[in-house]
This record gives structure tokens, C-alpha cells and sequence, in this order.
């Protein structure tokens, strides 16, 4: 029987738990990439020296490889070039138009409100560099991000006006098109909600507590499942969940949507056509919920009937490692962290001699323990004693 040919955009390490799944199931690889010397480029069966948001690059090789899925895990922007591909070659994929919506925030904002999605306040800034504020009656403080980002990158809080303008050339500084969003600032428990859609129906597989650095810069320092949420709450977020995925056209594959739980309730902060990064997909769901994400994802764009298992429950955590920034003196006590109960990986990305830096956007971060529990709490307790046994000394700058 002929392998079925599944096209994966991107090989980076984040990359790594889809195309080892690609590989197990048995299908027939190729990588695109830009970087010829990406770490899981010798495991394509194929690779295209292509950047993964080149629309009509990446077409061309879809078409010359014959794909019957193309696909891409934990980042935005490839998800545009996958929709483009899929509507030409007639395969399993969001609209175009939807992966417009799903990588410009822009545009996302704008649908929820057409829509009548709860959102944040915003306004969004064009190219040019000279604003009259006066005209877009912003409150503070606010958050300034970039509209075609992701991974906390150029996103900061202000504060007051003075500090508007710094900011909003900060953010700029980390768009491709040179416009970036003000939004409301949004004060409660930020929580992100995994999904997968199957033929229009949105089915919530897991929700997910978020730890931040808080401001200015908000970088992800920590997740866990599954989060404590009321049922009553459950069934509001349910409603949420399906109108979010119906404005920006998800209907068949995964969604991750980001929410703030305020006092005037759930209001979506963005959402991502794609599996969560930050090993949310491709370890925290299996742990806590027993359910393989990247599977159900490859079943659907290969257009195979999908079935979704009955979940488990147990508690799954990551926690980020927080180092003032300087020069690593020394990295110790690792290999007992590895022992203690309950520790499932332990990565640290960084060695002695290294230099570190603030903690302003996911890239900074140097370090991450996954832990699994019975529950959310004991996974959380697992993961964050290992944290606090490994040593890590730094020499701080002067």
C-alpha cells in the first residue's frame, strides 16, 4: 500500500513532536525550511530548502511532493502558507481567508467584533509614525503589541501617555508589517483553552492555567491542567469557544484560544489556528487528558475518520526557569531533579559561561520542567520542587 505524504512546515525543535509522530505513524516525510541545518531536517524523507512563509514556494513544493496533508504545530505564521497550499490542491485545511483572520490581530479583533465575540477594547495603528492619541481615546494602562507576532514578542504595558510612543516603536520593532494593536488591559486569571474541530463542532480537549511574568512584557512562565473551572463557567466558556472558532472559520483541526476570566466575565484575548505551544499540545494534553493532539490533527488533514478517546483525569504542569540575568557561574543538583517523583523531562538550554538576559519574550527563556500528577496541584507542587532543587548560579552584570 502506497504511504500517504504528509508535508510538515518547519523544522525547528518545536517541530520535533509532529514529525516524530509523522515518522511512528508511518507516513511518507518531507520538511520544509529555510534553514537547511534545522535540527530535525535528517529525519525528512524530503527536504525543501523553502521558507515556511513563502505562500507560493511552499505551494510549488506541495505540489511537486505530491502532499496529502500539510501541516505545522506551535507557530502562526506557516499557517497561512498551509491554507493557501490546501484550497489550491483541494486538501483538509482552514480557508485562506479564516488564516488570514487566525495570524493578524488585526483582523482577528475586528471579526470578534463583527461578530459579537466578548474582546478587549483596541485600536489599531498603522505604518505611519506620527499619531494624534487624542483621537483614539485610549485608557491606561494599556498593552501595545504588535499585530503579526507571537511568543510575547513586542508585546509591553503602558502605563501613562508619555510612555506611549517609546512603546509602540518597541512593538513595531517585532511586526513584518509595521502596524501594531492597543488594547485594554485585562485584570484576571488568564487561562487557554485547547480544541479541536471536528465537521463545525468545537470539542474543548483541555483547559489550561497560565502563569506570566506579569508586566511589562508578559512571557509565559508556566501552565497547568486541568484548571479548576465551575461548571456553570465551563458551559459559558463552551458557548465562547464555539463562536470564537465560527469567526474566525475553524472547522475542522485544532484551535488554541487565549482568555482572560474578568469581572465582567470570559472576553477572548486572541486565538491561534494551531495546536498551543510551549508543550501545551504535545505533552501537557497527553498527560493530563490521555488524548494525542498531533494524532487527531494528522487524521484530520489526511481527511481519515476521527474519534475522539474518552479523556482521563490526571494533572500535567510546566513551569520556566526565572534567572536574574548575568553570566552561569554553574548548573547543579540536575540529575536529582530528574529522580524526584512525578518529573517528567527536564530541559535546560543554556551551559556555563553563557550570558542571560531579561526575560522580555519566549526566546529569553532558558530553561523548563514538565512534571504530571494526580491532580493540577500535585503536578504544579512536582514540577516547581524540582525547579527550586537545580542550582543554577549566575554572576550578575555590573
Amino acid at each position: 500500500m502506497k504511504k500517504k505524504r504528509v508535508l510538515v512546515l518547519g523544522a525547528s525543535i518545536l517541530q520535533k513532536p509532529l514529525i516524530d509522530k509523522v515518522i511512528e505513524d508511518g507516513y511518507y516525510l518531507g520538511i520544509v525550511d529555510y534553514n537547511e541545518n534545522a535540527v530535525c531536517v535528517e529525519q525528512a524523507d524530503e527536504f525543501f530548502c523553502v521558507s515556511t512563509t513563502d505562500e507560493k514556494g511552499v505551494y510549488e513544493v506541495a505540489k511537486k511532493f505530491k502532499a496529502d496533508a500539510i501541516v505545522t504545530t506551535a507557530t502562526d505564521m506557516p499557517v497561512r502558507s498551509i491554507a493557501y497550499s490546501s484550497e489550491k490542491l483541494g486538501l483538509t485545511s482552514i480557508s485562506y481567508e479564516s488564516s488570514l483572520k487566525a495570524t493578524d490581530k488585526a483582523l482577528m479583533i475586528q471579526s470578534f467584533e463583527k461578530d459579537g465575540v466578548p474582546h478587549p477594547w483596541y485600536f489599531v495603528l498603522e505604518k505611519e509614525n506620527n499619531y494624534d492619541y487624542n483621537q483614539y481615546s485610549i485608557k491606561f494602562p494599556c498593552v501595545i503589541k504588535p499585530t503579526d507576532s507571537s511568543g510575547s514578542r513586542g508585546v509591553k504595558l503602558v502605563d501613562s501617555v508619555d510612555k506611549l510612543n517609546d512603546a509602540i516603536i518597541y512593538s513595531k520593532g517585532f511586526s513584518r508589517n509595521g502596524s501594531v494593536i492597543v488594547e485594554e488591559y485585562l485584570v484576571g486569571q488568564e487561562i487557554s483553552i485547547e480544541v479541536m474541530c471536528i465537521d463545525g463542532v468545537s470539542n474543548i480537549l483541555a483547559v489550561t492555567k497560565k502563569e506570566t511574568t506579569g508586566s511589562p512584557y508578559f512571557v509565559e512562565l508556566g501552565h497547568s491542567q486541568p484548571a479548576n473551572i465551575e461548571q456553570k463557567l465551563m458551559d459559558e466558556l463552551s458557548c465562547l469557544v464555539s463562536a470564537t472558532c465560527e469567526s474566525i472559520g475553524v472547522k475542522n483541526g485544532p484551535a488554541h484560544i487565549e482568555v482572560m476570566l474578568t469581572k465582567e466575565g470570559p472576553k477572548v484575548i486572541e486565538m491561534g489556528a494551531r495546536m498551543g505551544g510551549d508543550f501545551i499540545t504535545s505533552n501537557l494534553v497527553p498527560l493530563s487528558t490521555g488524548i494525542d493532539m498531533i494524532e487527531l490533527m494528522l487524521e484530520i488533514s489526511l481527511n481519515e475518520k476521527v474519534v475522539l478517546p474518552i479523556k482521563k483525569q490526571k494533572g500535567s504542569a510546566i513551569r520556566y526557569f526565572k534567572i536574574n540575568p548575568g553570566k552561569i557561574k554553574s548548573i547543579t543538583r540536575l540529575d536529582d531533579a530528574k529522580k524526584l517523583p512525578g518529573i517528567v523531562e527536564i530541559e535546560i538550554c543554556v551551559k556555563e559561561g553563557d550570558n542571560i538576559s531579561e526575560i522580555k519574550n519566549s526566546r529569553d527563556r532558558i530553561g523548563h520542567v514538565i512534571a504530571e500528577g494526580d491532580n493540577e496541584i500535585e503536578a504544579i507542587a512536582n514540577a516547581e520542587r524540582a525547579i527550586k532543587m537545580i542550582k543554577i548560579e549566575v554572576e550578575n552584570e555590573q
